[in-house]
């Protein structure tokens, strides 16, 4: 296995640096993150001499021929479907009429809603663009400025891959080895901790700067508002309650789990008829492309994986560390600015396939439940969705609105410091993380 631990120093060459230069080469010059991870594969590979060129191609295509990806692309085109029959203003005027009743209710009901999105589609970008469209215009006319309803958006957003079902707990479940259904229900405090964590913030700063008023209903109004708000929109909760029931009661996979989905908001988008034959082409290319970003990378990753397994690096990587210190809580720490770095400047997806077989030998040599690694990982890198220079929601919202970058950047960071509290509690708290888990995983 990637990460079994060997008591021998090893020693790199440029067989090694020259292909993780040209990789990093690559992607400062934004060459698609599969072709710069394939090039540095083959490159390390013929350097080194390990693994025969022949042998590449059998591992591109036995590294994505794997039951649990049939997932990823069903829960993208459940979240498309359901943009397109309407049923996510639903959630939103569920989420509204939850939280009317308090002063900043919108903005709360935004965090809310994007929540809702992400135990859908478990993509964050896709989280950003439905729900941005929905509700950015809405903030502003609420009282926010556009940065900061921007950087909401984007904030709540990245729940997409903390709440489950998440795609990237399905890849880095593929990676270990590791059940994603575990994961699954090892994500579900977590995942929540950080959207409350958003609500609290967001809380925080419109009280302080007074962004948005209303509120003050009574009991009876509130009751009203919320019953008249799920009368109208109950049936969009069919689809979050077959995924989650599915998955968390053994009885469907998560492939399973998301190809019911998928039949299931199709037939409602046919009753309801906000959906017809027509919508499928752009519906299915859609959904296809996001699809196509993401299993090149997988594929590609595994040559990679393989190259460095064989050249000792997840093994040199813990002696060198552990040789500068054996202090549990440092070494956490380290794996989370890691993290955190790497999530500011390159996608989740190849940082999972990377870095997940190097630092989980890190994480058992200091003992380190494997499935509160996985979680910790996932939750640092859904950070980087929300910081500079690569923020991916930042991109997507700025792409939305036309507000610069560095001004929704600037409004998040109460959002990045509330969210890294989260991820501490992860890190040094392993019953976040494995409360609701059978005792084995414990």
């Amino acid at each position: 296995m990637l990460w079994t631990t060997l008591n021998q120093t090893v020693e790199l060459g440029w067989d090694f640096y020259l292909p993780v230069i040209l990789f990093v080469a690559l992607i400062a010059l934004a060459v698609p993150v599969w072709a710069a991870i394939g090039t540095a594969a083959i490159i390390m590979l013929v350097m080194s001499g390990d693994l025969p060129l022949s042998l590449v191609g059998e591992s591109l295509f036995s590294g994505i021929d794997a039951f649990a990806l049939t997932a990823v692309p069903l829960f993208i085109l459940t979240g498309d479907v359901l943009v397109r029959t309407g049923l996510s203003r639903k959630f939103l005027d569920v989420a509204e009429a939850l939280t009317c009743f308090a002063k900043g209710g919108f903005g709360s009901a935004t965090v809310l809603v994007c929540g809702m999105f992400a135990a859908i589609s478990g993509s964050d970008a896709a989280g950003a663009a439905a729900v941005g469209r929905m509700t950015i215009a809405r903030l502003v006319e609420s009282g926010y400025p556009r940065p900061y309803a921007c950087a909401l958006v984007a904030a709540g957003a990245c729940t997409g891959i903390l709440i489950p079902p998440s795609i990237a707990y399905i890849i880095i479940g593929l990676v270990l080895g590791i059940s994603a259904s575990t994961l699954f229900l090892a994500a579900l405090i977590p995942g929540l901790a950080i959207l409350i964590s958003i609500l609290v913030t967001n809380l925080i700063v419109n009280r302080i700067y007074d962004y948005e008023g209303g509120g003050m209903l009574s009991l009876g109004e509130w009751s009203a508002n919320l019953g008249r708000a799920l009368k109208s929109g109950w049936y969009a909760f069919i689809v979050p309650g077959i995924i989650f029931y599915g998955i968390f009661s053994g009885r469907l996979t998560p492939t399973e789990a998301g190809a019911t989905a998928v039949v299931v908001t199709i037939l409602m988008g046919f009753m309801l008829r906000t959906l017809s034959l027509a919508d499928f082409p752009a519906m299915l290319v859609s959904s296809a492309k996001v699809n196509g970003v993401i299993l090149p990378i997988i594929a590609f990753s595994a040559p990679l994986a393989e190259a460095l397994a064989i050249m000792g690096v997840p093994q040199g990587f813990v002696t060198s560390i552990t040789a500068l210190t054996d202090d549990p809580y440092v070494l956490i720490l380290l794996m989370i600015g890691i993290l955190i770095a790497a999530g500011c400047v390159m996608e989740t997806t190849p940082n999972i396939v990377i870095l997940a077989p190097i630092l989980k030998p890190l994480a058992d040599n200091i003992g380190m439940n494997e499935i509160q690694f996985c979680i910790m990982m996932i939750t640092a890198l859904g950070v980087g969705f929300i910081t500079p220079p690569l923020g991916l929601n930042l991109f997507v919202v700025s792409g939305i609105t036309g507000e610069s970058i560095l001004k929704i950047a600037a409004r998040a960071v109460p959002f990045v410091l509330t969210m890294l509290i989260v991820v501490l509690l992860i890190a040094y708290v392993p019953a976040v993380s494995t409360t609701l888990l059978p005792e084995i995983y414990q």
